[in-house]
């Protein structure tokens, strides 16, 4: 398996937001959009053993986590406006503390915060955290059921990073020059693919 996290700092908890403007009126909801694409995608089928958290800290109703789980998911298009239609769907769904809520087939929400994500997949595989300052990812060897962790278009904020740093990821980097979230997703599937083979 390879999970993913994604924190987005400022993306909405509400299902109130329009579709034609996810970039602004979603709190940069658009980044983790794209993400969910290059978690997914390939040219002509979908990643089944891939499982994304998008924790959203975003607004009153902050924290909550939109989980997308290949080996479940239908329904899954590559626009985004369908794939902000998902995450919509389910955050308008009533959730409680400490369950976790199908909006639809592969898609979930929950109301986990960073911390709490971290903590439940520390029992699934170990962390890798994707920063500028980390080894490079040629040079690395990927363990087995990574998790892979990075933030929006912020850094995590110096809490979370701690956070992190309290389960001991390894740090790695994709190249010289910093990249969007969504292509740093793609290149280390594409890294990870290379070398499972």
């Amino acid at each position: 398996m390879r999970y993913f996290v994604i924190t987005g700092h400022k993306a909405v908890t509400t299902g109130d937001f329009k579709l034609d403007d996810i970039a602004g009126g979603a709190g940069r909801l658009d980044i983790l959009v794209r993400c969910v694409n290059s978690a997914f995608f390939l040219s002509h089928d979908l990643r089944k053993d891939v499982e994304i958290y998008l924790v959203l800290e975003g607004g009153e109703a902050a924290p909550k986590t939109v989980v997308f789980k290949g080996s479940e998911l239908r329904y899954l298009n590559p626009d985004e406006r369908s794939t902000a239609s998902l995450i919509r769907n389910a955050l308008l769904k009533p959730v409680k503390q400490g369950e976790e809520v199908r909006s639809s087939p592969g898609v979930y929400v929950t109301k986990m915060s960073f911390y709490d994500v971290l903590d439940l997949l520390a029992q699934k595989g170990e962390f890798v955290y994707l920063k500028e300052d980390g080894i490079d990812c040629r040079d690395y060897t990927f363990p087995e059921n990574p998790i892979f962790v990075l933030g929006d278009n912020r850094d995590l904020t110096e809490e979370e990073e701690a956070a992190l740093v309290s389960h001991s990821p390894d740090k790695i980097c994709i190249g010289p020059h910093s990249l969007h979230a969504d292509h740093c997703m793609i290149i280390v599937h594409n890294e990870a693919d290379r070398k499972s083979v």
